[in-house]
């Protein structure tokens, strides 16, 4: 089966953020994206708001519940008390734990399970009684013992950080070496019966690739590229081109 896209509207908040006005609405283009066959919303709400507000929330899942119930919002962050607040008010169907510092200018790596385990252990057990689907942001390096850990923690899924492979768009050689460890982390992590994700610098260009690979990736969130190319071809056609990258049989 297809991976499904999931599309994370951070970048079109910055933007917006730029100016006090309210354009580019992120509600209206998740609009359109959903419209257009994307299979979710991804937002990271961090503690200083420079891109989604904790106001957005509200209004993005009021825009799925009423017009788009099939589609899921995933909520994205470090897992102090303010964001699992926000989770627990918000109901995402997915909550993706990621370890940010609050200072970074996007997630860059995936979790130490080894150091986290009891911290994640909690959160998850706290988020599972919720009824939420739990991913937790994971390095792409295949590694059992991490990711055994990850699976005790109570998790459903991983989510791969693909931050390395997108950066290779000009060394093809090194990103055929990553995309085959991402794909050995995937294989693991299937056998352990976690569900994998993966996010972060995917392009229409990049993305057959991992997806004809990770035969088991469920979701990928992509924001930034995605963007970009909005800019170029309009959101709905780029969300078509993005499905189509996936794997999907979009016309």
């Amino acid at each position: 089966m297809a991976a499904k896209l999931s599309v994370n509207l951070n970048a079109i908040a910055m933007l917006r953020n730029r100016r006090d006005l309210p354009w580019p609405s992120v509600t209206a283009l998740g609009q359109i994206a959903l419209a257009a066959g994307a299979s979710g919303l991804t937002v990271h709400p961090r503690p200083d708001q420079r891109h989604i507000r904790f106001s957005d929330l509200a209004p993005i899942r009021a825009l799925i519940d009423d017009l788009y119930p099939e589609t899921e919002f995933n909520m994205e962050g470090f897992p102090n008390e303010e964001f699992l607040l926000l989770v627990e008010r918000h109901q995402p169907e997915q909550v993706t734990l990621v370890p940010d510092d609050p200072a970074q200018a996007t997630s860059d790596h995936g979790w130490d399970f080894r150091k986290n385990h009891n911290l994640l252990g909690n959160v998850v057990g706290r988020l599972k009684k919720g009824g939420f689907r739990v991913s937790l942001f994971a390095d792409g390096d295949p590694d059992l013992e991490a990711l055994t850990i990850a699976r005790e923690t109570g998790a459903d899924r991983i989510e791969l950080y693909t931050g390395p492979y997108g950066g290779c768009f000009d060394d093809p050689e090194r990103g055929a070496v990553l995309l085959e460890e991402l794909g050995k982390t995937a294989d693991l992590a299937a056998t352990l019966g976690l569900g994998v994700n993966a996010g972060h610098d995917l392009t229409v260009a990049n993305l057959p690739a991992l997806a004809a690979r990770l035969s088991n990736l469920a979701e990928v969130s992509i924001g930034h590229g995605l963007t970009a190319d909005a800019l170029e071809y309009g959101m709905a056609e780029t969300v078509r081109r993005f499905c189509r990258a996936c794997g999907q049989d979009v016309a």
